[in-house]
């Protein structure tokens, strides 16, 4: 058996709840003691205020009392009461040290699969077929792509779902429009990126041609009405148009989704088509327990308190009065699925803030209807949009959406010129390669670094800077990293080891301390949902970096070897969790920049 790695904090928390369990009456003696790091000592516990006010006590002397406890553990170097009841906790470097080894010694950093036995059913991204990815889908594809990751890297079983929009009337427009105007050929001979893009692209403005002709001719609409129901009905020529569009898409989705570098395949597209044949048996099953009221003909679901501005509750359609369904009955059939089929245990769904009161009522109805239980948890992880420069909405000049691909470009082409000016000499396809990882990069953590309920404005020049907070950044940290550990095999200096005999510089600490948080990080993003807390978290890890490299010499001749040993291996530690941290967010750790 593995012995599990246990991180400071952890350490730390298990002493407080000993003083705690001496000190307090067996009912609070097992409360958090809410150990935080601290600005004045090593790590903070806060668990005397709260508790105090319940005793009825004074929160300084519980405080004291509980600080006197800790001052028995050996590898407690000082614990002091500080203001209205905070207890500052400081560690012997030998406790750091030996942490640190442990962790440097395991696969995982330390950090243990808390999320085993989960079943995380995680739909993200879902772009609409015969249309362009535009910049609004790039949140959904990165939150989504993260979380997949994090979840996974816990221990969770995670089934990637992409909803993607491949259904519905307008298919039925589409397709007529194209059958009576034969001379569109949208679909070049030979698949290959460009073409597959430049198809797309095609069916995008034929999609938008056929909406105004739609809109405009009511005999063109009949028409188009009529190739809906042959689609429903299985028409053969019709389903093969369909089927030709569908795949067509899909490819030139999953090129978008290979220069992301996230982990959506064309294995994981469950579109709305796929839910269709089992719209009616959701209408069913919720008529028959009661779930759906009539309403001037059409099925739905009302809430009491759910509202419109003059006080009239607000239906969810389900299905409508001339037999059609509404999205309402595909996400309610996909819970039912993901329950049934994926035995999901945790619903997410990675959707923009404005659908929140849609899918709170189609939560509100899975429960209703008994396919959310108890154990099992849906939620609506919302993201927020992504603005220009100026703050505004993200358009092209013309008022135009943004075409993801165009948007990628852009990062790239001015990632290529930072890293030009920075290293003019370097052979075009390593700068071509730099490039790709830099811009990709860039955008990425741009993206992660911010709230996922929060907007934020897409600026490139800020996002390909080497110095703030940015992913080329933390590349670039990890590229210095790789660097030392090169020269110092090349120069027989050594892999490093961590001795607990050694006294650590400030800089060595405060490393260390951060190093240690990473557990702690990933399971606050795997509880809020909110990868913004990695990236925050890597943004300090590699500024603590800068500071120990700064002020702590590694491989001058001037360190003594013990010395040097111990910081060689800091830097290793560092490189390690730098780098995993990257990958949870699907950005990649070069080795050179």
């Amino acid at each position: 058996m593995v012995q599990q790695v246990r991180s400071l904090a952890d350490q730390v928390a298990t002493a407080m709840r000993a003083a705690m369990a001496d000190v307090l009456p067996a009912e609070l003696a097992t409360e958090d003691p809410l150990v935080r790091r601290s600005e004045r000592a090593d790590f903070q516990a806060n668990a005397a205020l709260s508790l105090a006010k319940r005793l009825g006590r004074n929160p300084r002397e519980l405080g004291a009392e509980l600080a006197a406890r800790l001052a028995d553990v050996p590898w407690i170097t000082a614990a002091e009461v500080s203001g209205p009841g905070f207890v500052n906790i400081s560690l012997a470097d030998s406790a750091m040290l030996e942490s640190a080894a442990a962790r440097d010694a395991d696969d995982r950093l330390g950090v243990p699969a808390d999320q085993a036995g989960q079943t995380v059913v995680l739909d993200y991204s879902g772009p609409n077929v015969a249309k362009e990815m535009h910049v609004g889908h790039l949140r959904s594809t990165l939150i989504g792509d993260a979380l997949a990751r994090v979840l996974g890297f816990l221990g969770a079983e995670v089934v990637r779902q992409n909803h993607v929009g491949d259904w519905g009337t307008q298919f039925g427009m589409l397709i007529q429009y194209l059958f009576e105007h034969p001379e569109n050929a949208w679909r070049t001979k030979e698949v290959g990126q460009e073409e597959t893009a430049g198809a797309v692209s095609a069916l995008d403005g034929l999609y938008r041609t056929a909406r105004q002709v739609f809109d405009a001719d009511p005999a063109f609409k009949e028409r188009a009405q009529r190739r809906v129901v042959a689609l429903q009905s299985g028409d053969e020529e019709t389903v093969a148009a369909w089927r030709e569009i569908v795949t067509e898409s899909e490819i030139a989705f999953q090129q978008i989704y290979d220069r992301l570098g996230v982990l959506l395949t064309r294995d994981d597209v469950l579109g709305e088509s796929f839910y269709n044949p089992w719209l009616n048996d959701v209408v069913s099953e919720l008529t028959g327990k009661g779930v759906l009221e009539d309403s001037e003909g059409a099925k739905v679901v009302f809430f009491d308190d759910i509202r419109g501005p003059e006080g009239k509750r607000v239906p969810m359609l389900v299905r409508k009065s001339d037999g059609g369904f509404g999205y309402a009955a595909t996400d309610l059939a996909t819970i039912r699925y993901s329950v049934q089929e994926f035995n999901g245990t945790r619903l997410i769904y990675v959707v923009d803030a404005r659908q929140a009161q849609h899918f709170e009522m189609v939560f509100r109805t899975a429960r209703r209807a008994g396919w959310l239980t108890d154990g099992i948890e849906a939620v609506h992880a919302a993201n927020g949009t992504i603005n220009g420069p100026d703050g505004r909405p993200f358009k092209t000049r013309s008022g135009g959406t943004v075409r993801l691909a165009d948007l990628l470009d852009e990062a790239e082409n001015r990632a290529r010129e930072v890293v030009a000016e920075k290293n003019p000499a370097m052979a075009p396809a390593e700068l071509d390669r730099i490039a790709r990882l830099a811009g990709i990069g860039a955008v990425k953590f741009a993206e992660l670094s911010t709230s996922r309920a929060k907007d934020y404005s897409f600026d490139v020049d800020r996002m390909v800077s080497f110095t703030g907070q940015t992913g080329v950044y933390l590349q670039y940290t990890h590229t210095r990293i790789a660097s030392i550990l090169r020269k110092a095999a090349v120069t027989g200096a050594g892999i490093g080891a961590f001795d607990p005999g050694q006294t650590l510089e400030p800089a060595e600490r405060t490393l260390l301390l951060e190093a240690d948080a990473f557990g702690s990080v990933l399971s606050g993003v795997a509880e809020t949902l909110e990868p913004h807390q990695l990236a925050g978290y890597l943004y300090s890890l590699a500024r603590a970096f800068t500071a120990f490299y700064e002020s702590c010499p590694v491989l001058a001749d001037s360190v003594p070897q013990p010395i040097r040993a111990n910081r060689l291996a800091l830097c290793r530690l560092t490189r390690a969790t730098l780098a995993r941290g990257l990958e949870l967010l699907g950005i990649a750790a070069p080795e050179r920049m």
